[in-house]
């Protein structure tokens, strides 16, 4: 199984939403032939999914930018009794459209579905192939008649390998006035819970284990660590909880795959899909550094039990090429909202490895700093010793100069 891999540049995180680059906010409307208002929609959106490409599968994530524009084909439907349609363009030949429909007391999205162009080298460069594909599903956005739409959570949309996140989103269709109603429907997330879930206890330290990625040329990754993922997820009675997971090396297999330009590592155990590790190059710094992770795994207890998170634009633990990175603290990677990775006693080496050792360390800043505490403690104590030893010479001095000598 090969991992989604490719360099990007860094992009602005939330996580940000599920680590989803945050778009600004857009107004569309719709207007029937008399230019009179049907559906109103201003929100924000950001889109995530892998391709293929030559190298193997590549994450592509991307938001609805500001010049997005509602095509012509939109529709308020025959007087305003049927189904209303927005479809919002954008990019090179990428389109969002939402179907409303809607009863005696409530409207709804009755299918929202997403076409994209993988011919958009902008945002799928190197895709293998090209063309439109379509990707549809039904949101959970309803609410009252005469009422706007009102959620500010981040609401995300699965829709196979898509994930379309929605947030901070005010719609309303089938409008009886020229803009949105003063009455609100709020969305689940929006309210707060009935319930304070108690969170399960938190898990030991995970056990650290030994990695490595070799091919026919040779080792291009070696670490040892211990990994925790920390999870945030809907429950089945929909309260939200935050648990962490160890990775369990006994029950884990590990795999890889090396290339001039990117090291992946691949882990897979139990509940535990698939955790991929990817490590980039940059060439002209001489810098190697974890720049993706993507997480899929499954939670009996959660809403939708498949959990899945990825992020192709980070920037950590970094150093030179040919040296490694080592880092006894823990420290936390925010891969999207939803999902970070704690990670302990981390040494990781990768692209130019020298059999099964290590190369020259590079520390990471939160042991320097950890070091610099005592340091700085004891550097003040000294000093404090050195006043007070100053003092009581001196002291001393100008009691002696009160005598005379008979």
């Amino acid at each position: 199984m090969a991992a989604p891999g490719g360099a990007r540049p860094r992009l602005l995180l939330l996580l940000l939403l599920a680590g989803l680059v945050h778009g600004a906010s857009s107004v569309f409307v719709v207007r029937d032939s008399n230019g009179t208002a049907c559906v109103m929609a201003n929100f924000s959106a950001a889109f995530s999914t892998v391709y293929d490409t030559a190298g193997g599968p590549k994450n592509a994530t991307f938001s609805l930018p500001s010049d997005a524009h509602v095509l012509n084909s939109s529709s308020c439907g025959k007087g305003g009794a049927s189904d209303s349609i927005l479809m919002i363009e954008f990019g090179g030949g990428h389109t969002l459209t939402l179907n409303f429909t809607r009863n005696a007391t409530h409207y709804s999205v009755q299918l929202m579905s997403f076409v994209y162009n993988l011919s958009d080298v902008q945002i799928f460069p190197n895709a293998s192939s090209k063309g439109t594909r379509t990707v549809e599903s039904t949101p959970d956005i309803v609410a009252g008649m005469n009422t706007r739409y009102r959620c500010v959570s981040s609401s995300g949309v699965h829709m196979g390998s898509m994930t379309v996140t929605l947030w901070d989103a005010t719609i309303q269709a089938y409008l009886s006035s020229s803009g949105f109603s003063k009455e609100e429907t709020r969305c689940e997330r929006d309210k707060p819970s009935p319930v304070t879930p108690t969170a399960p206890p938190a898990p030991p330290r995970p056990s650290v284990s030994r990695y490595n990625v070799t091919d026919s040329n040779g080792t291009c990754l070696l670490a040892t660590m211990g990994l925790q993922l920390n999870v945030t997820y809907s429950r089945k009675d929909n309260t939200t909880v935050t648990r962490e997971f160890n990775v369990n090396p006994n029950k884990t297999t590990f795999s890889g795959s090396c290339t001039a330009q990117l090291v992946t590592l691949l882990l897979q155990g139990e509940d535990l899909a698939l955790l991929a590790f990817q490590f980039g190059m940059n060439a002209s710094s001489s810098q190697v550094f974890l720049q993706g992770i993507q997480l899929n795994m499954t939670l009996p207890d959660a809403r939708d039990p498949t959990f899945r998170a990825a992020n192709s634009s980070l920037r950590a633990l970094q150093a030179a090429v040919g040296n490694s990175y080592k880092c006894n603290a823990e420290q936390r990677v925010q891969v999207t909202e939803a999902f970070s990775l704690n990670m302990f006693r981390v040494w990781v080496q990768a692209f130019q490895v020298d059999g099964d050792k290590f190369g020259p360390v590079e520390e990471c800043q939160l042991d320097e700093n950890s070091m610099l505490i005592p340091i700085a403690v004891g550097g003040a104590l000294a000093g404090l010793v050195l006043i007070v030893l100053i003092a009581y010479l001196i002291g001393r001095k100008r009691s002696h100069a009160g005598y005379q000598t008979i």
